[in-house]
């Protein structure tokens, strides 16, 4: 075997002891990692049969993927400091493996950002019909859960970008005229930084949360998805209203469950001048008592206008959120109809024509 390796003409240069060694150090480095993996694995484990803490268990099924990546990427990249692999092989790997470490821990801390998010807003029912502190937590999270995860991948791009010495070097030119370009930047994307700067001002003053009941563009809906520069509507024949962030900041707009998903209902009915009052009153209270829609709190019964030929009467009531104020609204609207033909039918309107024949009324 050595005769024939001494009669080839050339000769490759090959670091074998030094590869050698730089093998076995990636071999003990990451089975010494992974062994206090699978002990502070195990001892999660543990505490999560113990305590039946849901934290730990989240912990360990999130973050295993990325921290068994990172064991690896670190098993690679340690045995470099104590071994004389040649530089240019040094060189290479030490950039890839940088941007790798890079890489995951950006996965890491969104990971732990989505976890933080979920261990917070299960304490939370948003589909409660009380739900208004519930809506204000899961719609600040939300949007803070996008914004740390823009700034995480940004970071993320940026510190892979600056392992790259001509990358470097744009970037302190850039610097070094951060002046104008600052200015030609700030012109060219003032829609987006105004549509984000309303994103975070949505998230902490709350003008709108999510699954508010709102008015906008004369349309009726409930807010849907609150995103950093644009907002969602599901509107009521379920077509989707897409709204900028800005508009809740800039323009008027009705919430209807701004401080409370409580809301009145209103019924106009328009009858003769010989209506019975007070057995349409007497006829709503029935109604609402047997009415699952009514939140038994506002029951009200008034004239509110009359015209030369009819009388205009409200019905004013009150229900649990607008949904089903507008159940109770028809329902109410529709008995009381059929209550009057029923029982009061010459109390519907009606036209009167007074012909005169000399001094006779006819």
């Amino acid at each position: 075997m050595a005769y024939l390796f001494n009669r080839i003409p050339f000769r490759f240069d090959f670091p074998a002891k030094e590869i050698v060694t730089y093998v076995t150090g990636v071999v003990i480095i990451f089975a010494v990692l992974f062994i206090i993996y699978l002990i502070v694995n195990r001892i999660l484990w543990k505490i999560e049969n113990k305590t039946r803490n849901e934290l730990t268990k989240k912990l360990r099924k999130n973050l295993k993927v990325p921290v068994i990546l990172l064991i690896i990427i670190l098993a690679l990249w340690l045995p470099f400091s104590f071994t004389e692999v040649p530089e240019i092989i040094t060189n290479s790997a030490n950039k890839i493996l940088t941007i790798l470490v890079i890489a995951v821990f950006a996965w890491i801390s969104i990971r732990l950002v989505y976890l933080v998010k979920y261990l917070i807003l299960k304490q939370y029912d948003i589909d409660q019909k009380d739900n208004l502190k519930a809506r204000k937590v899961y719609t600040q999270f939300r949007i803070i859960q996008r914004i740390l995860v823009f700034l995480i991948l940004i970071i993320a791009i940026s510190l892979a970008l600056m392992t790259f010495n001509e990358i470097r070097r744009i970037g302190v030119s850039i610097i070094a005229s951060a002046g104008v370009t600052g200015i030609i930047l700030g012109f060219a994307a003032q829609k987006l930084i105004g549509g984000i700067l309303a994103g975070v001002q949505l998230a902490f003053t709350q003008p709108i949360r999510l699954d508010d009941v709102v008015v906008v563009e004369n349309e009726w809906g409930r807010i849907e998805e609150i995103n950093l520069t644009y907002v969602v509507v599901r509107i009521w024949d379920q077509r989707r209203l897409i709204l900028p962030t800005t508009y809740f900041i800039e323009k008027p707009f009705q919430n209807w469950t701004r401080t409370s998903a409580e809301i009145l209902g209103t019924v106009f009915i328009y009858t003769d001048y010989n209506v019975p009052f007070e057995e349409l009153r007497k006829e709503l209270t029935r109604l609402l008592q047997n009415c699952k829609y009514w939140d038994g709190k506002v029951n009200v019964l008034q004239v509110t206008n009359s015209t030369e030929k009819t009388v205009e009467v409200r019905a004013l009531v009150s229900a649990i959120d607008s949904s089903t104020a507008w159940d109770l609204r028809v329902y109410i609207r529709e008995h009381l109809l059929r209550f009057l033909q029923e029982n009061y039918p010459d109390s519907l309107p009606k036209s009167r024509v007074i012909i005169t024949k000399g001094n006779t009324n006819q």
